[in-house]
């Protein structure tokens, strides 16, 4: 599998390349590589040679990408417990008394109610 892996990234690049070669309708990348030097090589075909070659590669990417998704899933998931959660406890409301052992402040707050911040002072 892991050689469909290597097979899929050459095709990648070798797709991009092939892209950025091509001649487009403003001039395109390929004069970056010396324009005239793909067409002097190939013959002067080469727009036809270079459009069959990226339907071709791009043919090639999908079908590896098909068969990538096909081998490369990640195993389905066990041992996951799909029963509800259970529930908790409610939390304290603010009118309950606080029980004897509870070191807490709430309990306390009702009997030294001494406000900082009287008004009129």
């Amino acid at each position: 599998m892991k050689v469909v892996a290597v097979l899929f990234v050459l095709c990648c690049v070798a797709l991009v390349l092939i892209v950025l070669i091509q001649k487009g309708r403003g001039g395109g990348l390929s004069g970056a590589f010396g324009g005239a030097m793909a067409s002097g090589i190939l013959g002067s075909k080469t727009g036809d040679f270079l459009t069959w070659v990226t339907i071709v590669l791009a043919g090639v990417f999908l079908l590896l990408a098909v068969v990538m998704a096909k081998f490369f899933k990640p195993p389905p998931v066990t041992g996951y417990d799909m029963s509800a959660p259970a529930q908790q406890a409610p939390l304290e409301q603010a009118g309950q008394p606080v029980s004897s052992g509870d070191t807490g402040t709430a309990g306390s707050d009702a009997n030294n109610s001494t406000d900082i911040n009287t008004p009129g002072e």
